[in-house]
């Protein structure tokens, strides 16, 4: 894949801050193994590249024995060394924050003043607190298979549970971007030239088709863009929350939510992935105008970087873990 300008701009920031032995990383030294070659920006030791403070607590809440039972990414056993992981960015920045109820709605209150309350997540069986990572269904509502967290179903990066100011609950699913970029690569014909009848892209589109049509939030007219990164990951995550709402009376779930807000947290300078000068092929237009013009409510849905995202939680008390982000993913 094409490296992206933002995505150049965060390896030699990495690059710099392991030759400068900065606090980020600990002692942390790169040229980890990564795509059969040693890189500069995979840190050797991998748990060093999550924040000191949380990182024994990150690897226990996703061990398969003792913890939640959740793959790391790319279906690994542990954390990747990779210092550019959007999934160990979303935790380095959503983790400390977990157990802090005032701290979540403080999140939340960064993007609406709707959400009075937060509540704790209690599907969890390790852990039970405000955010929950790699959220799953009770049960397959995707025509996915039996969910499993992490990999090889949809899951959530991070999911928070709200009151809002009318008295409903709210599902608030989050997407959480780093330096993530994407070519034009239709899902729904991948393979098609080898098998056209049971091809993965066939396989997507009975999996997902009747669905989107019964969607009451995403325009079913035209299914094209649906089958296109990142407008996959975002048509699969409206889905799960419209089927776990649509379920809530069913045993298996426990979030009985009333409605929901869809997250996306995207560096506002990863233009590459936003594409504010330039087009998205399917589309014909950047990011959040192409999503935007395939919701019936536009509410649901709101972009935000996270370091706006961060804004309202108390600076004293986390002024350790503000530095932290603030050296490592916020400065240039």
């Amino acid at each position: 894949m094409q490296i992206s300008n933002y995505q150049e701009k965060q390896r030699e920031k990495v690059k710099k801050l392991l030759s400068e032995n900065n606090e980020v990383f600990y002692g942390g030294k790169g040229g980890g193994y990564f795509l059969r070659s040693n890189r500069y920006f995979v840190l050797t030791e991998y748990e060093k590249n999550l924040y000191q403070q949380i990182k024994d607590k990150v690897i226990i809440y996703f061990d398969k024995k003792k913890g939640n039972g959740i793959d790391w990414w790319g279906g690994r056993k542990v954390p990747t060394g990779h210092a550019l992981s959007s999934q160990i960015a979303c935790l380095n920045h959503l983790f400390a924050l977990r157990e802090d109820r005032q701290a979540v709605l403080s999140l939340l209150k960064s993007v609406s003043d709707n959400f009075v309350d937060v509540y704790k997540i209690t599907t969890d069986k390790y852990s039970q607190a405000y955010i929950q990572f790699e959220a799953v269904s009770g049960k397959d509502y995707l025509n996915e298979g039996q969910p499993n967290r992490g990999s090889h179903c949809t899951s959530i990066d991070a999911l928070i549970f709200a009151k809002h100011k009318d008295g409903t609950k709210w599902l608030i699913p989050i997407e959480w971007k780093y330096t993530e970029h994407y070519q034009n690569q239709n899902k729904a014909t991948e393979g098609a030239k080898k098998d056209p009848k049971n091809c993965k892209g066939e396989v997507r589109k009975r999996r997902y088709t009747n669905i989107i049509i019964n969607s009451n939030q995403l325009q079913s007219e035209d299914h094209y863009c649906y089958y296109f990164e990142p407008f996959y990951q975002l048509m699969r995550q409206t889905l799960w929350a419209e089927q776990i709402i649509k379920n809530k009376e069913q045993i298996s779930e426990t979030l009985t939510a009333d409605n929901f807000l869809h997250l996306h947290i995207i560096p506002k300078e990863n233009e590459d992935l936003l594409l504010l000068n330039k087009k998205y092929k399917c589309s014909g237009l950047d990011m959040e105008k192409t999503w935007r013009k395939n919701l019936k409510d536009n509410t649901k849905y709101k972009i935000i970087s996270p370091d706006v995202f961060l804004q309202k939680i108390d600076k004293e008390e986390y002024a350790e873990l503000i530095n932290y982000l603030a050296n490592r993913y916020w400065s240039e």
